[in-house]
């Protein structure tokens, strides 16, 4: 098959940096036995074309992106025709998607991976803040011949708003992440992980003001913070506001090859976010033996309370509960652990190409 993938990004051309690991993970297992093309909408800001993980990318770059899109999938369809056109998240990538696929009179996917069908007013996040989004999503999700979404979650708000999806996570490749036991705690403090941008949407307040409650109740940890800061310092300035400044060390940004021996020595993944889709990270953790602890979002909501643990969104008070439970009754840690592993493995990317490429078939097969 012919294969057109419309993402937002996550391709860079380097295959480290500005990339959505599971992404690539699903292009190249494509690429292995398909003609695959990626239609990256944003990037880079001005328009190019490379190779990645087996597949050709196409960027089309700042000005009039989604009309010049739709415009290079069509051309590239002229050349050979594609066969399935899939958008990886929603909002201009399932318009793309979903346009060209009726144009090409082919069939179209939409994976909803991110906040595509949130409104959160208070940071300005989500596809569905204002008219536009929530009538753009109405009318591209229904004209998609299918949809999938990350987790049980996501699957549940699109049936809220009458759409039918099929539960597909973008599993971990566990060649970059080869499965490790659950390893039992060391001597000396826990050894916690966050791994997120810092931004409004990850709510890294909630889980600093968490680890400050942790501290004051005399339990011993350190926490890595891993993630672009895209706040200018100001969770560096809260931490040390909250007398954190010797518990917390904030590392930036960190390549797939740097993050893995700091997951694999923690004990203990925190995330505090106030909307995901996966998260991916948590997938990550998982395989790599580490559990995970969070609010009730995404896989977390799905999985808690056998392999991970899930608090309600921005309760700092129950999170650091949650963590100081956790850290306190080993048995607990090593079974979440466990548990976690068990669906990250059985779900990993091989996983996920295998169920994509049988929906490819069932579609292409219904339009013949």
């Amino acid at each position: 098959m012919k294969l057109a993938l419309v993402v937002p990004g996550g391709v860079d051309r380097s295959g480290e940096f500005r990339v959505i690991p599971v992404l690539l993970a699903l292009i190249g297992r494509l690429a292995r036995v398909h003609e695959v093309h990626v239609f990256a909408l944003q990037q880079e800001a001005t328009a190019g074309c490379w190779e990645l993980a087996g597949a050709t990318v196409h960027n089309i770059g700042d000005g009039w992106t989604r009309l010049r899109a739709i415009a290079a999938i069509r051309a590239e369809h002229r050349h050979a025709p594609f066969d399935v056109v899939q958008a990886i998240f929603s909002g201009s990538c399932s318009l793309v998607a979903v346009a060209a696929a009726k144009s090409l009179r082919r069939p179209s996917l939409v994976h909803v991976a991110g906040g595509e069908l949130v409104a959160l007013h208070a940071i300005g996040y989500g596809g569905r803040r204002k008219w536009k989004g929530r009538l753009r999503e109405a009318v591209v999700l229904r004209g998609a011949d299918a949809i999938t979404a990350a987790s049980a979650p996501i699957v549940d708000a699109l049936a809220a708003l009458g759409l039918k999806a099929r539960r597909v996570p973008l599993g971990v490749d566990l060649r970059g992440w080869p499965p490790l036991a659950p390893h039992g705690r060391g001597a000396g403090p826990a050894r916690l992980i966050h791994v997120a941008s810092l931004n409004r949407v990850k709510d890294q307040p909630t889980l600093l003001r968490a680890l400050a409650a942790l501290a004051s109740a005399g339990l011993p940890f350190r926490m890595d913070i891993v993630g672009v800061d895209t706040l200018h310092g100001e969770m560096e300035r809260l931490a040390c506001q909250l007398g954190l400044q010797d518990q917390v060390r904030f590392h930036g940004f960190k390549t797939q090859r740097e993050l893995r021996p700091l997951m694999a020595s923690a004990d203990l993944l925190v995330l505090s976010s106030l909307h995901e889709a996966g998260p991916l990270v948590l997938l990550e953790a998982a395989v790599a033996g580490v559990p995970t602890v969070g609010t009730a979002v995404g896989h977390l909501a799905e999985w808690t309370p056998a392999a991970a643990l899930a608090v309600p969104v921005g309760d700092w008070a129950a999170l650091a509960g949650a963590i100081s439970r956790v850290l306190t009754d080993e048995a607990l840690r090593l079974q979440l652990a466990a548990a976690a592993q068990c669906r990250a493995v059985r779900e990993d990317a091989d996983h996920t190409a295998r169920v994509f490429e049988a929906m490819y078939l069932r579609l292409v097969a219904a339009g013949e």
